[in-house]
């Protein structure tokens, strides 16, 4: 059966760092940097890449909409 990998994308630019995508996610991917944007803000990043599942989970509950997530099967 093929493995699915997901890995997001964050406009940091456009990231006020809300935080509302970290609980969001049921693997644990994402945090928020200690580094701040152009803003001022702190901004999401994938601090567990390697357990995304590309569920979207993130990107539904982005109030700004600035989290893409993309999927790529694996076959094992």
């Amino acid at each position: 059966m093929a493995k699915v990998r997901g890995a997001i994308v964050v406009d940091i630019e456009g990231c006020k760092g809300c935080g509302v995508c970290v609980p969001a996610c049921p693997t644990d991917v994402i945090a928020l940097a200690k580094e701040v944007n152009g803003k001022g803000y702190p901004y999401a990043f994938m601090a567990n890449p390697e357990a995304c599942t590309g569920c979207t989970n993130c990107s539904i509950v982005c109030p700004d909409g600035v989290i893409t997530v993309y999927r790529v099967k694996i076959n094992e």
